[in-house]
């Protein structure tokens, strides 16, 4: 049986053995979008690893022999000192779940392949905060440590330790390098093999994880499937000033316009957006900075969506004023934004009026008429941040995810964390709501808000969490867990108290889409939305 499928344009298998993310990569392939080289081991192998506890006979030699191959394609060697290549190792079921497994990045970045990358580039400094945001990532998925740990004890060393930029980042690498020691009775193997045998396997264990268990019950997942694990050359958007990494939207996934939308951050990899650690930047920002890349993203997206036949999120690395695609997904909007994006997409002929409705479900249509908070009553407000997905939602405050699951049996929560991680899955799917005083839209916790059609907030810059004494401080106040608040995922308030809530008329485009419902099933708006929708889907059906 054959393990590892390589990432090309002839790569025939489907979502199933590729999972979401790698089949992706082959269409971005097909389309001849810019793509880093790199192979896919198939989600079969983690359901037998994950039956046997060890790897399926065979995947050991495929594995070398694919980085061979890969070593082979950008002529550099793995964990080597001449031109050394590093790889990202991702994961990916066939069902999209954000930010519920485990990815590495700068894997094969042993010691003396990080010598020879600072003497590759002449920059010792991007070397050793490239060797030390590998040793985060490993000590987070393969060691067990939680998420930002071992990161945020590295970058506080580095900020504040004695010496230069790279004395400090040496001794952040020593620190943080102690501490696996300490957790794994052993240090990070320092031979590049080892360290990816490492981090597919965390990426396979990752299925199994609390966390991932309880998005796939959430969403109706099947817990059988399995992830598959991507593997590709790295891009660096940590390399200088001119590199970077973010997140894009063909449309707005809050409203459905038709404009690009998301997050950017120059100088650094991938984690560090979606992990909402950092503070990002609007991506329009590329177009000023980086026009070259903002040009090819908009061509990029303007493709996937014709071939989609559907609004697309990108996920994208640019170095040295090179963009490269690392994942595609279409579709996942809801509410108002996915009713706008079908009429819209069939007004510009690439889907027929037929499929459009089929497109909107009637569950789709309670997030419609998006509930507001009323701010002409002037109501007492905590703070404000970006709107990640719309709704009101009203419950009482509360710090920490095991706190959300306990103070939800009493009433509706509101999770109020300064980031959110996979290990918060649990009081995500117990709150109302979330509020995050750091990250974007694209951040963990508004990504994941949106796919369990939660209102959220993110962003709240003025808003400090004090999980310890149980309370947030915003604006000179101080406010105890179980202070009722009420925030608004479009305008991104948040306040205290229960305000007036008014709700947003249907909207143009819901006025279209079941009127074309009306037509199909010869029925009028004298009933509600939900029954029209669903009287022209029994007929679509029939048809």
């Amino acid at each position: 049986m054959t393990w590892i499928h390589p990432l090309s344009a002839e790569t025939e298998e489907t979502p199933d053995v590729l999972g979401g993310k790698g089949h992706g990569l082959v269409v971005l392939h097909r389309l001849g979008l810019p793509v880093p080289p790199g192979f896919v081991i198939g989600t079969g192998a983690c359901r037998a690893f994950l039956r046997d506890g060890r790897f399926p006979d065979g995947l050991d030699a495929e594995l070398a022999a694919a980085v061979s191959g890969l070593e082979a394609v950008t002529r550099r060697r793995f964990g080597g000192h001449e031109r050394p290549l590093a790889v990202s190792v991702r994961s990916g079921g066939s069902v999209s779940m954000p930010g519920m497994m485990s990815t590495i990045l700068n894997v094969g970045l042993t010691t003396e392949a990080t010598a020879g990358l600072a003497a590759e580039t002449g920059d010792v400094r991007f070397a050793l905060d490239s060797r030390l945001r590998f040793l985060s990532g490993f000590a987070s998925a393969v060691i067990g440590l939680p998420p930002g740990g071992p990161d945020a004890v590295a970058r506080e060393a580095a900020e504040r330790g004695p010496g230069g930029e790279e004395t400090r980042l040496a001794d952040a690498i020593r620190g943080v390098a102690a501490r696996i020691r300490e957790r794994a009775a052993g240090p990070v193997p320092d031979d590049a093999m080892r360290q990816l045998e490492l981090a597919v396997r965390a990426v396979f264990s990752s299925w199994d994880t609390p966390r991932a268990k309880t998005y796939r019950e959430l969403h109706g997942i099947p817990h059988g499937l399995g992830t598959a694990v991507t593997v590709q050359a790295m891009v660096f958007g940590n390399r200088d000033d001119r590199s970077g990494t973010g997140v894009a939207f063909s449309r707005d996934p809050n409203t459905g316009e038709s404009v690009p939308f998301g997050d950017v951050l120059f100088g650094c990899q991938g984690e560090d957006v979606v992990s909402g650690r950092s503070a990002t930047r609007p991506l329009t920002e590329l177009a000023g900075r980086e026009p070259a890349v903002w040009a090819g993203l908009l061509e990029a997206m303007g493709r996937i969506e014709e071939y989609y036949r559907d609004a697309c999120h990108v996920e994208f690395t640019f170095e040295a004023g090179k963009l490269w695609l690392l994942q595609v997904r279409p579709g996942g909007l809801a509410g108002r934004a996915a009713v706008r994006v079908a009429v819209e997409l069939a007004d510009e002929g690439l889907i027929s009026r037929r499929e459009a409705l089929l497109r909107i479900s009637p569950h789709h249509l309670r997030y419609v008429r998006t509930p507001r908070i009323e701010l002409a009553d002037a109501p007492d407000i905590l703070t404000r941040g970006l709107g990640a997905c719309p709704g009101v939602a009203v419950g009482r405050v509360v710090t920490t995810a095991d706190r959300a699951v306990r103070m939800a049996a009493g009433g509706p929560v509101i999770l109020v964390r300064p980031q959110t991680s996979p290990l918060d899955m649990h009081g995500l799917a117990a709150a109302a709501g979330v509020v995050t005083a750091r990250g974007g839209p694209a951040s963990h916790a508004a990504v994941v808000a949106r796919a369990m059609g939660k209102p959220a907030v993110v962003g709240a810059a003025d808003l400090t969490v004090d999980a310890a004494t149980a309370s947030v401080r915003a604006g000179g106040r101080t406010f105890p867990e179980g202070t009722l608040v009420t925030i608004d995922g479009t305008g991104g308030e948040v306040v205290v108290g229960s305000p007036r809530v008014t709700t947003a008329p249907a909207g143009f485009h819901l006025h279209r889409l079941l009127g074309w419902a009306d037509e199909i099933s010869g029925g009028g708006p004298d009933r509600d939305d939900a029954e029209r929708l669903t009287a022209a889907h029994a007929v679509l059906r029939k048809a």
